[in-house]
């Protein structure tokens, strides 16, 4: 799956990590959800985190089509709340629930 970080570049991320990263994407839910800050800028960091971490870094001049856009690290609350009311199903929409 490529995903793309939004100031960063694009990541193209096996099949093999989509269980960690839906975890952590159900973490992010639960922060925005409760309004707090703090927790929301933790969940979102190990979310951004993983995906670098487990995600090939694509060449710049690279014009694969992203599945998946995230907001920069940067991104506020509301900014984030946004992109989960719109997909509806948090961040990282589509793929089956982990075990």
């Amino acid at each position: 799956m490529i995903m793309r970080v939004m100031g960063e570049g694009q990541y193209e991320v096996g099949e093999d990590h989509l269980n960690l990263l839906n975890q952590l994407d159900d973490e992010l839910l639960t922060a925005v959800e409760s309004g707090d800050e703090e927790n929301f800028r933790q969940a979102y960091g190990k979310l951004l985190d993983a995906v670098k971490q487990y995600g090939t870094l694509l060449p710049d001049d690279s014009l694969e089509p992203s599945e998946l856009i995230l907001p920069s690290a940067e991104a506020t609350l509301d900014e984030v709340r946004a992109l989960l009311l719109s997909e509806g199903e948090g961040v990282i929409p589509g793929f089956p629930e982990y075990d």
